[in-house]
């Protein structure tokens, strides 16, 4: 089976598990009101609460791109037509080729290498790259980028992600609701057997949730890895990138940035992965030129995957690490290469 079909049956598997655990935090607590069904003061304020949390998620869903703009200040601006007529001729042809509708143009004063997309919807999305990609990297390094960002437009991740993120949220709020219930009411029968259950059962579900949306968040980054190889025929360009991008954003000044889980690179991925690597330099130096090369930086992360500290980190992270994301764009590439000799 072909590595893009296995991403998409691991993602749709990871997301109906997911969906599948909110049911059941739905219906749990369902039962556990329906057995205290006589207190309702807590029901009417879990009821309230719930109302209030998606009012604040659909809220946050609405104003999501004004917050994005907004974080980054004077550094971001949107592009005028004809201003980079490469970047805009380039994406204009990936969308056509991808059946994308083309997203408005923007850059990010910024020298480490990045890119984003963001928007509700894909009429209203914008695709925003940091100068220093566009200076620094080659031209199909930087079109292997884009055909990613894109890759993310196509599958509609900026509204699924942020709508599945409201699971664990709900589930910490109602079980911070029903502690604080017990702080603040009197406590005795059932209404501490009321809080208690709804509480603790609140917070298993929201640690499980919570580990599923973000192994789902990086399926969905492998998945936007295979959409762009396929789109722009050239895995190695993907890897090439990922790994420059991997070094070239450790090394940059650190800034905690609001839009850093919209990122190609989570900039805190990169600083973990790239810190193991440089403490073992003199190890992955094959040429002991004193610097590591792409070649040189792929094998390092090869290498680094099978530490403990990589494996994991993993699990909290809303990006797979580079080095997963190389191995499998090199599947790709092999079954590209396959496909032509056959064809």
């Amino acid at each position: 089976m072909p590595t893009i079909y296995k991403l998409k049956m691991a993602m749709l598997s990871s997301l109906a598990l997911t969906l599948a655990f909110f049911a059941a935090f739905a219906f749990g607590l369902g039962l556990i009101a329906s057995y205290f069904v006589q207190y309702f003061h807590l029901l009417d304020l879990l009821a309230i609460s719930l109302t209030f949390s998606f009012a604040f998620i659909f809220f946050e869903y609405l104003i999501g791109p004004s917050i994005v703009r907004a974080s980054l200040g004077g550094k971001f601006r949107y592009l005028s037509k004809g201003e980079n007529p490469w970047l805009e001729e380039m994406v204009a042809n990936l969308c056509a080729r991808s059946g994308v509708k083309q997203p408005r143009l923007a850059v990010v004063e910024d020298q480490s290498p990045n890119a984003f997309i963001f928007g509700r919807t894909q009429n209203d999305s914008t695709l925003a790259v940091h100068t220093g990609l566009l200076v620094n990297f080659r031209e199909d390094e930087i079109i292997a980028v884009i055909g990613h960002e894109l890759g993310h437009l196509a599958h509609k991740d900026y509204a699924i992600v942020t709508m599945l993120a409201a699971i664990p949220t709900l589930a910490y709020i109602i079980a911070r609701i029903s502690f604080e219930a017990l702080r603040i009411r009197e406590r005795k029968g059932s209404w501490v057997a009321l809080a208690i259950a709804a509480g603790v059962f609140s917070i298993a579900i929201y640690a499980i949730t919570q580990l599923l949306v973000l192994g789902l968040s990086r399926l969905r980054e492998h998945y936007a890895d295979a959409f762009s190889a396929y789109l722009t025929n050239s895995p190695r360009s993907l890897i090439s990138a990922l790994a420059k991008l991997s070094y070239g954003i450790s090394v940059a000044p650190k800034q905690d940035s609001p839009v850093s889980t919209f990122y190609i690179l989570n900039p805190a991925v990169a600083r973990n992965e790239v810190h193991e690597i440089m403490e073992n330099k003199e190890r992955y130096d094959l040429d002991r030129d004193g610097f590591l090369d792409e070649r040189e930086l792929e094998l390092a992360m090869e290498q680094e995957s099978k530490s403990f500290f990589t494996r994991a980190t993993e699990l909290y992270s809303t990006h797979p690490p580079t080095f997963k994301r190389i191995l499998i764009l090199k599947q790709i590439e092999e079954e590209i290469r396959s496909s032509r000799s056959l064809g």
